[in-house]
């Protein structure tokens, strides 16, 4: 059993207890596989505000962990636990760790340069918003076909760095989840 925290800080937060591995669920890949439009945003962070940032090994840009289901039924919460670990090799499910869903989606453009790999009719994807709290900053494996670099930073910082307006707004949210117990 892992916890995952769903809602706002506070009495509106409710926990959600999930049974066995979220991780056996596999896709079975086509020969040509388009993208799902729905992704997660995964913002790591510590008791000091620290939050992690990832470097693009494509674009160069700066950013949280990412990525998109792969596959419709994949839940919002086993899509997260995955690409965190994909992308940085910590365990969103251990105990010392606090998955928090943020309850927050943002529907956006995607950008001309990567419609290519979604299906051809369509032009927005959802992206939902999850918290890593972790008792202190970590070991961070990359995936190196995905990232080249990483670095621990103060939230405002990680903010200012971030190429994505809704990167840099989540983050900008942080104070109000370091609030809660």
């Amino acid at each position: 059993m892992h916890r995952v925290i769903i809602g706002v800080c506070g009495a509106n937060a409710r926990e959600v207890k999930s049974a066995g591995n979220i991780m056996q669920n596999v896709s079975v890949m086509n020969a040509r596989t388009y993208k799902i439009p729905q992704s997660v945003l995964v913002v790591i962070y510590t008791p000091a505000a620290d939050v992690l940032l990832i470097r693009r090994a494509d674009a160069g840009t700066w950013q949280s962990v990412t990525g998109s289901k792969d596959f419709e039924a994949e839940s919002w919460e086993a899509t997260a636990v995955r690409e965190v670990k994909e992308e940085t090799g910590l365990d969103a499910i251990d105990p010392a760790f606090k998955l928090t869903d943020w309850a927050l989606e943002n529907v956006y453009e995607i950008y001309p340069a990567w419609r290519y790999r979604y299906p051809p009719d369509v032009s927005h994807n959802t992206e939902r918003v999850f918290g890593l709290a972790l008792p202190a900053r970590q070991p961070i494996q990359l995936s190196p076909t995905e990232h080249t670099e990483f670095k621990w930073v103060p939230w405002q910082e990680a903010a200012d760095e971030c190429f994505s307006p809704s990167n840099a707004e989540a983050i900008l949210m942080l104070p109000r989840w370091l609030s809660c117990p």
